[in-house]
């Protein structure tokens, strides 16, 4: 769930923490220390490396952590379990996770590597992806197109309540974990299963789905062409904003501008962004530029840093064609920049339901050993100057769509586009 800018190469929705521990969090120094370890201290504890205080930070005292450190390593019951790994990472995700932000986050190494699976497109799971709720669930954001979740009929705004993974002995309620903890649990080898305890809104008793891993690959940008009242209209659907997008968006727009050259019936595009969870910033800049020839995309407030400006910044293609675009809950950060923008601007009439909501920006870098962190560093607002953050793009025109209908081939939001653009 889990937008992230240029340098920001990794995401959404959907997922994140930050480094502190003795060895790894402030390895500014040059002297090297090591404990002492006692004869009675776990066969799995190492030597600690520079327990020396970071510079320029000499009013920080970090005896309280090393001394509960060295007592577990004296005194827990269950000293041979003990994993110094584990340890070192708890006490640098228990730090960010103080900071009170859910997308702020360190990524130990197997949960760094999921996020950048994430915008690579290919995975191993059962193709969900997930963020928080305004209530801090963990919440799906939307289920991927012919994915596990999707057949399974899981719903964007579904909370995940707990985990269940037989084979590998997990059964954890989902509240208290991270999103990258909760993605680590629901990935594993294809073929395997999870099973997943959800509730659903207005519904009292939770659901179980049993769901079984595959390797999940998407592609982000695809068009498909339908015919109404002898006039064809272009379904451009864009699933997030990820490392293959550029390419494959240059693909469908050559499509489209090769059956409008040879079809005069041609009325129009839809632009589906539903269940469409984010990516990156720079593009949704690349996106929003398709539409319009000139103009601000969305604007970066980074507090007492001040605010930045991203424009549009290439000559768009499609800039005259009439253009609905398709939101819902599941549509979030980059694609919420799009909509927006589009929408202040009176380039499209946006169709649906209100967006998911999230509007901040995470950094995201690595940090040493496979690990990760993704930092808050701004928010984004539309054009305007407007935050959306926890509020959504709200439609021009709001189409519901009923989670209980039991013909699942009707689209109404889909219908009311091609009504629009082929009345």
């Amino acid at each position: 769930m889990r937008i992230t800018l240029s340098q920001i190469r990794r995401f959404t929705l959907v997922l994140l923490f930050i480094f502190i521990s003795g060895y790894t969090g402030y390895s500014l120094g040059t002297k090297q220390y090591f404990s002492k370890v006692s004869k009675n201290s776990s066969k799995n504890a190492t030597a600690i490396v520079n327990k020396e205080a970071p510079l320029n930070k000499t009013n920080i005292d970090f005896s309280l952590f090393w001394n509960v450190w060295d007592k577990l390593e004296s005194n827990y019951l269950y000293r041979k379990d003990l994993d110094s790994k584990k340890m070192v990472y708890g006490a640098i995700s228990g730090m960010v996770a103080s900071l009170g932000d859910p997308y702020t986050v360190f990524l130990p190494p197997t949960e760094n590597n999921a996020t950048k699976e994430d915008l690579r497109g290919d995975f191993e799971g059962v193709g969900i992806q997930i963020g928080y709720n305004k209530d801090q669930k963990i919440t799906v954001v939307a289920p991927l197109s012919q994915s596990p979740a999707e057949k399974a009929r899981i719903k964007s705004g579904d909370v995940i309540v707990k985990i269940i993974d037989e084979k590998n002995n997990v059964n954890k309620d989902a509240i208290g974990l991270s999103l990258p903890e909760a993605v680590s649990l629901i990935r594993g080898k294809k073929g395997t299963k999870v099973t997943l305890v959800i509730q659903r809104e207005s519904e009292k008793e939770t659901r179980t789905f049993i769901l079984s891993r595959e390797t999940i690959v998407v592609k982000s940008a695809e068009v498909t062409f339908q015919n109404k009242n002898n006039k064809k209209v272009a379904i451009l659907k864009l699933s997030r904003f990820g490392d293959r997008t550029e390419a494959e968006w240059k693909d469908a727009v050559d499509a489209i501008i090769k059956e409008e050259q040879k079809n005069k019936s041609f009325s129009g595009i839809i632009f589906d962004l539903r269940n469409n969870p984010g990516g990156y910033l720079q593009g949704a800049v690349y996106i929003g530029s398709e539409f319009l020839q000139s103009g601000v995309v969305v604007q970066q407030d980074r507090g007492s840093d001040g605010k930045e400006q991203y424009n549009i910044n290439r000559q768009g293609r499609l800039l005259k064609e009439p253009l609905v675009v398709l939101i819902n809950g599941g549509s979030a950060s980059a694609s919420e920049i799009v909509s927006g923008f589009l929408k202040e601007n009176k380039r499209a009439t946006v169709v649906g339901e209100k967006s998911f909501g999230k509007g901040t920006i995470q950094e995201a870098e690595d940090v040493g050993n496979g690990a990760g962190l993704h930092i808050t560093i701004a928010r984004w607002l539309l054009p305007s100057g407007k935050s959306i953050d926890k509020e959504g793009i709200m439609p021009d025109i709001e189409v519901k769509i009923n989670p209980d209908e039991k013909d699942q081939t009707k689209d109404l939001q889909l219908d009311k586009a091609l009504e629009i653009l082929t009345k």
